[in-house]
């Protein structure tokens, strides 16, 4: 990987476009280098993964009125939506896929400076792969593209320090991953990318206090951007530039400021772009900072069961990470993330909650953990009442640690019994993580399809996608357009679609 010297330029200092971060991410997408095997595999399993989630949200609120609005825009040849039939407009393809496989907040992570969903690129690219007729080898070497933009942009600069969300690196990243998939210039990439970010820098007001449905559209609409700036860009329209480095520019004013200074590192020319090999994904529908909670809770529900009668728990403290104790923990001062008639989108970031689920019941699930009857149950909110979170500087060293082996996501947790004893326990990293108890494997991303698609598509259907995906690297376009999972009959015929303008 090289190391790229990014800084804020004044105007006159004139910074040429080839020294420019977003030429410099173009040149990376615009490299043709060949997809290795164990990229190739991976991406398979991101498919799968991302049409679990997506079938498992399609009868819910959010990924109705996306789709509502897709089909809404029919075109030919167009996009697949999730769960239907026919071809749309790429754009609004990308945005409803966009929100049904977010909406469970269930897909893969990767975290490090900033925090990333980059499974969230797959629909923007898949759309436009359908649209142009695009090969399923075209597709992958899209899709890797889009994988390594976004971790290597994670790794090197922070947005959530100055409250920017999360998806201003989504839609760089997505950009340049249809500019690999189409055979784009540089030049046309680097407009893209351009447009893109300026277009999708929003603060992270989406995931703080009373979490809205928002919180699954606003990587969508950051996809959507990305497909449309790649129009644009094809047709010779221009972006700001310097868009990271000027002194009005991204840096300046929104990030570090003028005096910022980043190392991001990016393959070197003809090095294979392997960044979705450091990615993870999700067991549980849940922020990924929980994933590892819910493995620990559940093993203490099993090993002492009576921690989940709230009369035998004194306290429950949570020494974890920076992120986890201010973002998704007590530190963030949201009194919502103690409320049991919060939105599922709130207590899917609040860890009291989930932790005192997971150890109550020894299990997590993706519908029934979040139900309103669940969250209620008075034993419940008097335990959860009890847990808090603290930030531990190990933890928190760990967790921003570029060392694989010794990056953590977890935290250690101390139980304080009513008879004075007391209990604790550690993790580092969630059971599926690749150091975990029990790394994801295909079989593992097969059964998480198989389990969520249940009662939602029909089992033919199911052996039809896994057996076409599995075969990506050889699909013609043709094939590529059947990337995508019908509902069953009934699933969705009797859902009230939302109207709007369209």
């Amino acid at each position: 990987m090289n190391l790229h010297d990014v800084r804020v330029y004044k105007s006159d200092e004139n910074l040429a476009r080839e020294d420019q971060l977003a030429w410099k991410i173009a040149e990376v997408a615009a490299d043709p280098v060949a997809v290795s095997p164990e990229v190739s595999e991976m991406v398979i399993n991101r498919i799968i993964d991302n049409a679990s989630v997506a079938v498992a949200s399609i009868t819910r609120g959010p990924g109705i009125a996306a789709r509502a609005q897709a089909l809404d825009h029919p075109y030919a040849p167009g996009a697949s939506v999730f769960g239907v039939t026919g071809g749309y407009s790429p754009e609004w393809a990308a945005w409803a896929n966009g929100v049904a496989v977010r909406e469970l907040d269930y897909h893969d992570t990767f975290l490090a400076a900033e925090y990333s969903h980059p499974g969230d690129n797959i629909p923007p690219i898949l759309a436009v792969a359908q649209h142009t007729g695009c090969t399923g080898a075209a597709l992958l070497r899209g899709i890797a593209t889009g994988y390594e933009i976004q971790v290597d942009l994670v790794k090197a600069i922070s947005l959530h320090k100055h409250k920017i969300d999360h998806v201003a690196h989504l839609g760089p990243s997505a950009a340049a991953g249809i500019g690999t998939m189409l055979g784009l210039p540089v030049e046309t990439i680097f407009q893209a990318i351009g447009q893109a970010l300026h277009t999708t820098t929003a603060t992270r007001q989406s995931r703080k206090g009373e979490i809205s449905t928002w919180k699954a559209h606003a990587p969508a609409f950051a996809g959507k951007m990305a497909v449309e700036a790649g129009d644009r860009a094809m047709r010779g329209q221009t972006s700001p530039t310097p868009i990271y480095e000027g002194e009005d520019g991204v840096i300046a004013w929104l990030l570090d400021g003028p005096d910022a200074h980043y190392e991001v590192p990016l393959p070197a020319p003809g090095e294979a772009k392997r960044g979705i090999l450091d990615t993870y994904t999700k067991e549980h529908s849940a922020e990924y900072q929980a994933q590892a909670w819910i493995d620990l809770a559940r093993k203490l529900h099993h090993e002492h069961p009576e921690l989940a009668d709230p009369a035998n728990v004194g306290s429950v403290t949570i020494h974890t990470s920076h992120h986890t104790h201010y973002v998704i923990g007590s530190g963030a001062n949201d009194p919502q993330k103690y409320d049991p008639t919060a939105s599922r989108e709130t207590l899917d970031h609040s860890i009291p909650y989930i932790f005192t689920v997971a150890l109550q019941d020894g299990a997590w699930d993706h519908v029934g953990s979040y139900s309103p009857e669940r969250a209620g149950r008075p034993d419940t909110v008097e335990l959860w009442n009890k847990v808090r979170t603290l930030e531990d500087p190990e933890w928190t060293r760990r967790y921003h640690s570029n060392d694989p082996a010794e990056k953590a996501f977890g935290g250690r947790v101390e139980i304080i019994l009513h008879d004075g004893s007391t209990l604790t326990d550690e993790i580092a990293v969630a059971d599926a993580h690749p150091l975990g108890a029990r790394p994801f494997a295909r079989e593992d991303y097969i059964r998480k399809f198989r389990t969520l698609a249940a009662g939602v598509v029909e089992d033919a259907e199911v052996e039809r996608f896994l057996a076409l995906v599995q075969r990506l690297p050889e699909l013609t376009a043709d094939e590529v357009r059947e990337l995508n999972v019908v509902a069953a009959p009934g699933v969705l015929e009797a859902l009230a679609l939302p109207k709007g303008l369209f």
